[in-house]
């Protein structure tokens, strides 16, 4: 079985566990930019992996457009974010960037990934502040938003070479 992996990440985790991925199954990995639906059509099974912006998946088009001229492959999607892996950010990711029919296609994983604020282009770097003055204006904060404040001056890093076993359990059964 032929296995592709296509990733598009603005830093870096995206990239770390395609990286991992197409090394366990011995696939052929392409960054998004030199990816195509004429190349996704030479494999029995595409894998693609993005970092989330606003829970929208990175370059997810690629797949979601081109559905037709893949439903007969193994399609897997993952996503990557700072969140932590629960069900309503899961749900939340899927069902945004995938309507029910096209979720009987496509396999979708949420992989951890981090936060680096130093590694974002100036625009990003914009929003996500404007989203942390936001955030530190309410008055009491969630655990989730006291961990994203603290993410802002140190970067973290969850990426687990393990988070993708689920992924390659699939792919080979």
């Amino acid at each position: 079985m032929k296995t592709v992996v296509i990733y598009k990440s603005k830093t870096g985790f995206a990239k770390k566990y395609a990286k991992w991925i197409a090394e366990k199954l011995s696939a052929d990995i392409f960054e998004f930019t030199k990816a195509n639906i004429n190349i996704l059509e030479n494999y029995d099974t595409v894998i693609y992996g993005g970092s989330l912006y606003a829970v929208s998946i990175n370059g997810v088009k690629l797949i979601t457009q081109n559905l037709d001229k893949l439903k007969d492959k193994k399609i897997v999607v993952f996503a990557t974010g700072a969140s932590p892996s629960r069900e309503e950010v899961i749900s939340e990711v899927r069902n945004k960037n995938f309507t029910l029919e096209q979720q009987k296609y496509i396999r979708f994983f949420y992989l951890r990934g981090g936060f680096d604020y130093s590694k974002l282009k100036i625009f990003d770097k914009i929003l996500m502040t404007l989203l942390k003055w936001k955030i530190k204006s309410k008055k009491e904060l969630t655990d989730d938003e006291k961990g994203m404040i603290s993410m802002y001056d140190k970067p973290v890093d969850f990426t687990r070479e393990e988070n993708v076993d689920a992924i390659i359990d699939y792919i080979n059964h």
